[in-house]
């Protein structure tokens, strides 16, 4: 079998691994809809400290007064009446694979997490609905001080630092999801890296939907103290039904002097399912925030990961690639708030629209009155593949200081013929040719991510090119 076949098989097998829902009994089901029954009820079932309680309550309050954005994708479709906000399908988080439910271990196992897990990682969080049902860290990590458990555990064993950064970086009051998010969280991950420490492999969590009707709030914080370096990779998996499924994350990082954190994440939700997330960095003097964020999944999409870059010399990047097929709407971008002088940003976002696909690029750049010496480059780029296809940019540049270095480049771009014929001039078929194509692309943002997660991203883009020609 030749490379391109066993890299089909192979993303055939996943693909199908992510598309097929498990049988499973949960533990527990909260009844649907959203109540302050069930916020009470969620927090009663984690045992949580009377703080995170109040601030559950005061955030569903604030959900309810709050509108949703009257700007990008049509979010219509939600019933938040008619979703699941909670599900319990195992009694607890397993330390080794084959303490997980075999129902479930079976999916991570097709999806390869185990054979990733050992070859590329330091740790691993895999959510199963509502809760984690797997983490792991690297002896050596842990010895360093290095906590990476999903972000329940770290409400019990770590409630000083929780309490200390929860909402700080994204508070509730924000955006009507971040308030629904606060408001009914559960898992994701508690990452903490102490002064110095560099965690030589990435760390990955990975988050499945299995049932129909489900919103998944997973909370992430992740902590880099001076001088450290982590990477944090992010991957997810759903059915595909009939019906919608709300994905609505806030994931928020603070990175201290000197520290570095990158983010990645290769999205492949189900087109079922609205995402609807919020990322955001406080970045301190001198240290970086990379974002590398890949969306080829989803219904809907609004993300725009941030950067606030908070002391002199911080760095911020974000590189994003978008792909929309049929029925997807992928409204992505960046944001970067200058708030120290001599800061500096790039955001870099590729985005590629098939048949009906609808992309926008929505991205700001702020830099106040006396922040002097900062620098940011914006370049995005989008590429029509059908006639049909629709792509939207929506800039905005808030420049308040003159003594700053700023740019921007946009291009929008079609297929052309002369390419496809070359390329089919060499033997190539026409879907071939127009799959490297697209490759090439998004090649500078699949050549930051490590070889495992490029060879991920072209996998899935080579499938959702599938059938794109004739």
């Amino acid at each position: 079998m030749s490379d391109a076949q066993t890299l089909r098989a192979y993303g055939n097998e996943a693909k199908l691994a992510a598309e097929r829902p498990d049988t499973l009994d949960y533990i527990h089901t909260a009844k649907r809809g959203l109540t302050k029954r069930t916020v009470e009820e969620i927090s009663s079932m984690k045992n949580e400290p009377a703080w995170m309680r109040e601030n559950r309550l005061r955030a569903y309050e604030t959900f309810l007064q709050k509108r949703g954005p009257a700007w990008g994708a049509d979010l219509s479709g939600i019933d938040f009446d008619d979703l699941y906000y909670y599900l319990k399908p195992t009694t607890g988080v397993a330390k080794r694979w084959d303490k997980v439910p075999s129902t479930i271990r079976n999916t991570y196992n097709r999806l390869g997490i185990p054979e990733a897990e050992q070859k590329y990682l330091t740790g691993v969080m895999a959510q199963y609905e509502s809760e984690a049902v797997y983490h792991s860290l690297q002896d050596k990590m842990s010895k360093l001080g290095v906590i990476f458990t999903d972000m329940d555990t770290g409400l019990r064993k770590y409630p000083d630092l929780v309490k200390q950064y929860f909402g700080r970086v994204v508070p509730a009051g924000d955006n009507k999801f971040a308030a629904l998010n606060t408001a009914v969280w559960s898992g994701g991950s508690f990452l903490y890296v102490p002064a110095g420490v560099h965690v030589t492999f990435p760390l990955q969590a990975y988050f499945r939907i299995n049932k129909e009707k489900v919103g998944q709030f997973e909370r992430t914080l992740i902590i880099a103290e001076p001088g450290s370096f982590v990477h944090y990779v992010e991957g997810c998996t759903a059915p595909q039904y009939t019906s919608g499924s709300l994905h609505s994350a806030v994931v928020e990082i603070i990175v201290k002097k000197g520290a570095r954190v990158r983010y990645t994440t290769v999205q492949n939700w189900s087109k079922n399912v609205y995402n609807l997330v919020t990322k955001r960095t406080f970045v301190y003097e001198e240290g970086t925030m990379e974002w590398v964020d890949g969306n080829l999944g989803s219904r809907v999409t609004m993300k725009y990961p941030s950067v606030y870059l908070l002391g002199r010399k911080a760095r911020g990047d974000v590189l994003s690639v978008a792909f929309a097929g049929n029925g997807q709407h992928q409204d992505a971008g960046g944001k970067a708030i200058h708030g120290a002088p001599e800061t500096t940003s790039t955001i870099i976002s590729k985005s590629v629209s098939k048949d009906r696909g609808h992309t926008s690029y929505r991205g700001l750049v702020r830099v106040p009155a006396g922040m002097r010496g900062c620098k940011s480059n914006v370049v995005c780029d989008a590429l029509l593949l059908h006639p049909q296809s629709r792509s939207d940019t929506y800039p905005t540049m808030d420049i308040r200081e003159s003594d700053v270095q700023i740019g921007h480049e946009a291009s929008v771009g079609k297929v052309g013929e002369e390419q496809l014929f070359y390329l089919m001039s060499r033997g190539l078929s026409e879907a071939e040719a127009m799959s490297m194509i697209v490759s090439g692309f998004i090649e500078p943002i699949a050549k930051e991510l490590p070889i495992e997660y490029a060879v991920e991203l072209n996998r899935l883009i080579q499938l959702e090119m599938e059938g794109s020609v004739g």
